[in-house]
């Protein structure tokens, strides 16, 4: 199979009645935005031309982890060239260790395709490996996919090297405090101190339980791919890993991660 092919393979019935649903808020959709655990409080500095509920899409799971809101949103960032770019705004995510299928955690990314979408800003909140602060955002560069899950099926033999655009990357690391690279792990437990040691000696700034299986299918099918993961836990500490103080972390860095969603769509 060739990556021209992918789009063929990979859109069913269900991902274009989604993409009708989304295209009837305002027309032709532009990008995807997904905002992380305790992120969707960045969306609230945009002004919503529509809004509905993620599960109402086909394919989408309402999102079940704290922090995150089963609820989309369209909004129209101005640009300096007079025209809009018409976003959906996820205020959730459905993630692998919900026991959801790789289908289902990408269903977003085909829905918002199949209106039109060519550009993804994907966003999270993660377990930092370096003495970075809490609330600081790192661009996203590249990742490592030590989940063991992919969501294609069969001769999907698709290129990744080049996955996170850097050009958008470039945008977003200019209004960031850090950029680095991203490792997804299935979860839904944190890491193992031997495994923080592990993950660091291979070269990963941060981890995380998402984001990387919607940056594959949005790049298998010919998104322009960029992202940004707020540092919500400080996984050398000597603290318990404390789920609500990771949403509130996330929180406070939703005005980097807003500029940072308007640097690439405005």
């Amino acid at each position: 199979m060739t990556p021209d092919s992918f789009a063929q393979v990979l859109i069913d019935d269900a991902d274009r009645a989604g993409g009708e649903i989304l295209a009837s808020f305002a027309g032709e959709i532009d990008a995807l935005v997904v905002l992380g655990s305790g992120l969707s409080v960045a969306a609230d500095l945009w002004e919503a031309v529509g809004s509905g509920r993620l599960s109402d899409l086909p394919g989408v799971s309402a999102p079940v982890a704290d922090g995150h809101v089963d609820e989309f949103r369209i909004v129209e960032f101005p640009r300096a060239d007079g025209g809009v770019t018409r976003a959906v705004v996820a205020l959730g995510r459905t993630h692998a260790y919900e026991g959801a299928p790789a289908s289902s955690v990408t269903a977003m990314v085909r829905a918002v395709w199949a209106a039109g979408a060519r550009t993804a800003v994907l966003c999270n909140a993660n377990g930092c490996l370096r003495e970075w602060a809490l609330g600081d955002v790192m661009a996203i560069e590249d990742h490592v996919n030590f989940s063991g899950i992919s969501p294609f099926e069969g001769t999907f033999f698709l290129d990744t090297s080049a996955l996170w655009d850097p050009e958008l990357t470039e945008r977003i690391a200019g209004v960031c405090e850090r950029r680095g690279t991203y490792a997804f792990l299935r979860g839904p437990e944190y890491q193992t101190r031997a495994e923080t040691r592990l993950l660091e000696a291979a070269g990963v700034d941060a981890v995380g339980m998402s984001t990387v299986l919607e940056a594959l299918m949005a790049h298998a099918l010919g998104m322009r791919v960029c992202g940004m993961s707020a540092v919500a836990d400080l996984s050398f500490a000597p603290a318990p890993t404390d789920p609500q103080a990771v949403v509130e972390a996330g929180a406070s860095a939703a005005a980097t991660v807003a500029r940072g969603v308007q640097a690439v769509v405005c």
